[in-house]
């Protein structure tokens, strides 16, 4: 029952919120007369997604069990959802729906050796393994010695493997080592609501929102804005203590490794004569010549 009731303040604070930042004119409502909210009314969203207004308030309380696709489809349509906000909200329905028998907690996987060989082929881009946790559990060389801040970061402790949550949002140095700090936190926490979205039996998952949420504002005012963010990719600027300014474009593939758990391959490349492309070559020469890599190769049980 806990996880249920959970879920329903997920939907609930979700839906509310998408809703409060439209106006009329977006949904090409008539403005006039004063509103006492702002954004849309419960009975105009209802009327768009072509339910009754009972129905919606209902909804939009929680109560998604239940709900056919076309309902769903109807209203991510009129709240104007993006397809990452789309799957959310059908990942949350089906999380609400009854489960027959109780779900089993989780289990870590090994990383397979064919994709450490295939990060090891990658000797002038960074590249890296991640769970849907944002723990990394497998990198290559360049990736270890360009993420050093990280995995030489406190906040790894006693657990062994690098978190990029725990560092950005618990770890200090981490505003010096990511010159967009704030974007960075904004795309962390979307992506561990989106995961919660998908996992929301994760007991380690649960652990990290609460640890983040306890002991970091920033973090509180980023979850509660339930902002989602599935798939990301763009540039990102580091400053490195050893390489200095570091522009470096970045991509996250999806990585089949288990049915169980989420993960992404994550390749950070320069542009071809670029000083930054200069700083990765310093830093993988570097990397070739110092000791192997941390024990991050394989995850380890949760």
């Amino acid at each position: 029952m806990e996880r249920r009731s959970d879920n329903r303040a997920d939907i609930r604070d979700f839906l509310a919120r998408r809703r409060a930042q439209l106006t009329p004119e977006q949904v090409g409502l008539p403005t006039s007369g004063r509103r006492r909210v702002p954004g849309l009314r419960r009975e105009e969203v209802a009327v768009l997604a072509g339910v009754s207004t009972e129905w919606y308030t209902r909804l939009e309380k929680g109560h998604i069990s239940g709900v056919s696709e076309d309902v769903l489809h109807a209203v991510a349509r009129t709240l104007h959802l993006d397809d990452d906000e789309r799957t959310y909200l059908f990942d949350l329905a089906k999380a609400a729906q009854p489960s027959p028998a109780p779900r089993r907690r989780r289990k870590a996987v090994d990383v397979p050796p064919r994709v450490q060989w295939l990060l090891d082929s990658m000797t002038l881009s960074a590249a890296f393994v991640t769970n849907g946790r944002l723990d990394i559990v497998a990198t290559n060389a360049l990736a270890r010695a360009l993420f050093a801040p990280v995995f030489d970061s406190p906040t790894v402790g006693a657990r062994g493997r690098p978190n990029f949550a725990r560092f950005y949002l618990l770890d200090d140095g981490s505003q010096d080592f990511v010159a967009d700090w704030d974007g960075a936190v904004d795309i962390t926490a979307a992506l561990l609501r989106a995961e919660a979205g998908r996992y929301p039996n994760d007991a380690a998952l649960r652990d990290l929102i609460g640890e983040l949420s306890t002991l970091s504002r920033e973090f509180r005012t980023r979850w509660a804005s339930h902002n989602v963010r599935i798939h990301h990719g763009g540039v990102k600027r580091l400053h490195h203590p050893e390489a200095g300014d570091l522009e470096l474009t970045y991509q996250p593939l999806d990585l089949p490794m288990s049915a169980s758990e989420a993960h992404s391959l994550t390749i950070y490349t320069a542009e071809p004569g670029s000083p930054s492309e200069d700083g990765l070559r310093l830093l993988a020469s570097w990397a070739a010549t110092s000791a192997p890599h941390p024990p991050a190769h394989r995850s380890t049980p949760n």
